[in-house]
């Protein structure tokens, strides 16, 4: 047994040789024999109804393969919260937007393929498309959250700032595009087949797709097998998104009875998958004279799109974050989520946060502003602290790093200096933000995440968890959290394939939960393992279900209580430049301090919060999708610009160890948190160097010259 902790050591990463070298193969690398091609044939209206599917008699239709609603065997529709969104429309079927999936193709190569597309005919009755949020009269989603009184009756307020926030669209833009492949069939082992369907594809959440391929597909729980190959980044894009790219491949290769390719170029994935929920935030904040803060009236619309997706879990963390992290004793949040005949919105890393925290923090801003006072200041007064309760009532009872995170930023941040110059003029902004690790209310407690792990008999052991990784650590932090709790070395644990067929659902590989929720298990397993070894022989076989503490409490109807089981916690520190006479906004610096918990890994927490940190500077500078007709006009990546290496400012990162107990070692989540802050720092910032206020991101340069023009 060895006796050195690999916890707080940033050891080399289990699959980072295999990237770096190569040798990592990703859902397009691998070969499948006898495999076909797949394609998708969509929508070019964003709303009305199919008259008719026409295939060109003059093609030889024997070469490929079709699938159209009528060749589903389960029921038509993809699993997820709500039974809105087909896995094909049919004839005479409503189309809710431009990139609707109708009819599917495979063929034995690439050329027969697209031949083949161009002798498909959809015509059409259009209907009138909604695209405005003020126009949307379809609700998927209403929260409703109170804590004392109504704005207009609580007494004492001696100043009132009203203002309106909007935030825009985003693409997650992973490395790899979306993709699986489908094969008709199980194996069994020594070349044996069984009735089923495996799909290997990049993706986040493998018993999401599992749980889909199994209704549309009327299989057994048995019969589908989901195995996740390496994934090239998810962002939350590869969430729920490859439960539609897995079933239409299996419908393909259950067609075609062979294997069956079904991968999205990148125009494909930019025009059709889901993207951040763009939204209108207003606020009305009430406060003393001398900055006390009384009362809060926040309301939230969000863009759902199409269909329903994640949207309304999308907008319950969005209004849970509405306040910031800020003590007010009256708070009323309404919160709704609308439908519009453009493509469907879903998960985004910060999931709503973002969107809320961005129009909270810039209100600290204006409200400071009005009062005369530093915002810093004003952030001191009102932040949370141990013993005071947030906008659910939830009573915060340990590691708030609020007043941490802003000492440790501001102490880290060095002076910056004025610009003398006329052309370019510099300012700094800051934020304060937290984010609820783990999912919102009793989303675990139903869930109940399982994993198991095994002493085997050569001494060595085995993580068996559906856990995915993505690029962020999974598969070393969690051999690192089991080496230490077995006392043994790190060579010794390994993980078995993400692979539906060999590993239980541990729930999915979303909202911060992954290091502390499932991590927690490895630890327990661990633990109990190396106790029952002192008694028994190996092998043994160890499972662990989370169980939600007494402690917990929340009403999903009133939505009140214990919104999440704690809270991580961030201060950035943006500095900008911005060019006068183009409108162009560079950020130079940031500066980040991050209430982690305890940093398992310190260079990959580091890189989590640099690659969130760079998003969210492309999200509040650069990156603009803009509409036309029901679709992203630019849906390339020659048009839809991110920032590069050379756009990246220099980013400053401190962890910030603020234990929490039930965390693995005191560890929290922060895989989304790094998105909620640099946003509004960024626009504060323009202010700071400009004297005008943005109310809207992205900050281009077209509407920071209209802004100074404005002013």
């Amino acid at each position: 047994m060895v006796t050195t902790s690999t916890i707080g050591r940033s050891v080399p990463r289990r699959e980072g040789a295999a990237k770096v070298t190569g040798a990592a193969l990703y859902t397009d690398d691998l070969v499948v024999a006898d495999a076909w091609y797949g394609q998708t044939v969509r929508s070019t209206i964003p709303r009305g109804r199919i008259r008719s599917i026409t295939l060109d008699p003059e093609f030889d239709w024997e070469r490929v393969v079709v699938v159209t609603a009528d060749d589903i065997p389960g029921e038509n529709v993809v699993h997820l919260i709500r039974d809105d969104q087909p896995v094909l429309a049919r004839v005479g079927g409503e189309i809710r937007h431009r990139e609707e999936p109708i009819l599917l193709l495979a063929a034995p190569d690439r050329n027969t393929l697209e031949e083949a597309v161009r002798h498909v005919r959809i015509d059409y009755d259009p209907a009138e498309p909604v695209y405005a949020l003020e126009e949307a009269t379809e609700v998927y989603s209403t929260i409703n959250i109170r804590k004392g009184k109504d704005f207009e009756d609580v007494e004492g307020v001696e100043l009132v700032v009203e203002r309106s926030f909007r935030v825009g669209l985003q693409e997650q833009l992973y490395i790899e595009p979306q993709g699986a492949i489908a094969i008709p069939w199980r194996e069994r082992g020594a070349g044996s087949r069984e009735p089923g369907v495996t799909i290997i594809g990049s993706l986040q959440c493998p018993y999401y797709v599992h749980r889909a391929l199994k209704r549309a597909l009327k299989l057994t729980d048995e019969q589908a097998v989901v195995v996740q190959a390496e994934t090239g980044g998810g962002f939350g894009g590869k969430e729920e998104y490859p439960s539609m790219v897995a079933i239409h491949a299996a419908l393909l290769a259950r067609k075609a009875g062979r294997p069956v390719r079904l991968i999205y170029d990148r125009h494909e994935d930019l025009a059709a998958t889901t993207k951040r929920h763009p939204g209108v935030i207003r606020h009305r904040t009430g406060v003393k004279k001398d900055g006390t803060l009384l009362s809060q009236d926040i309301e939230i619309v969000l863009d759902g799109g199409g269909y329903c997706t994640l949207t309304p879990v999308v907008l319950s963390r969005a209004a849970i974050h509405a306040t910031g992290p800020y003590s007010c004793p009256n708070v009323r949040i309404h919160a709704r989520a609308v439908a519009t005949n453009t493509p469907p919105n879903g998960a985004f890393r910060g999931f709503g946060a973002p969107q809320s925290l961005f129009a909270a923090e810039l209100m600290v801003e204006h409200v400071a502003e009005r009062l005369g006072m530093s915002s810093v200041d004003l952030r001191r007064k009102w932040m949370l602290r141990l013993g005071d309760t947030t906008a659910t009532g939830q009573t915060l009872t340990e590691s708030v790093g609020a007043e941490l995170v802003l000492d440790a930023a501001l102490k880290a941040a060095s002076a910056v200096g004025r610009s003398g110059g006329r052309a370019v003029k510099r300012g700094r902004g800051l934020s304060l933000v937290f984010h609820g690790s783990g999912f919102t209310g009793s989303g675990e407690k139903k869930l109940q995440g399982t994993l198991a792990m095994e002493a085997l008999a050569d001494g060595t052991f085995r993580i068996l968890t559906a856990s995915t990784e993505i690029g962020q650590g999974t598969k070393t932090i969690f051999c690192q959290l089991a080496a230490d709790a077995l006392g043994v070395g790190l060579d010794k644990v390994d993980l078995a394939p993400q692979d539906t067929s060999l590993v239980p659902d541990s729930g999915p590989t979303v909202a911060s939960r992954t290091a502390m929720i499932v991590g927690r298990l490895v630890q327990e397993a661990a633990t109990e393992i190396k106790d029952r070894l002192q008694r028994e022989r190996a092998p043994i076989k160890v499972q662990k279900s989370y169980v939600q503490p007494d402690s917990i409490h929340w009403d999903e109807t009133t939505y009140t209580g214990d919104a999440y089981p704690i809270y991580a916690w961030a201060c950035t520190i943006a500095d900008v430049d911005v060019d006068m006479t183009t409108g162009e906004v560079r950020v130079t610096d940031l500066v980040t301090a991050v209430d982690c918990g305890k940093a398992l890994h310190p260079v990959m927490a580091e890189g989590q919060i640099e690659g969130g940190t760079l998003q969210a500077v492309g999200w509040a500078t650069i990156e603009e999708i803009k509409m036309k007709d029901g679709g992203y006009q630019n849906d390339r990546l020659a048009t839809y610009l991110i920032p590069t290496a050379l756009d990246a400012p220099r980013i400053k990162t401190i962890l910030v160890e603020n234990p929490y107990s039930r965390g693995p070692f005191g560890a929290k989540g922060i895989g989304e948190l790094p998105m909620d802050g640099p946003a509004p720092a960024i626009i504060a910032a323009i202010h700071d160097a400009t004297g005008v206020w943005l109310d809207e991101i992205p900050a281009t340069p077209e509407r920071v010259l209209a802004a100074c023009a404005s002013r």
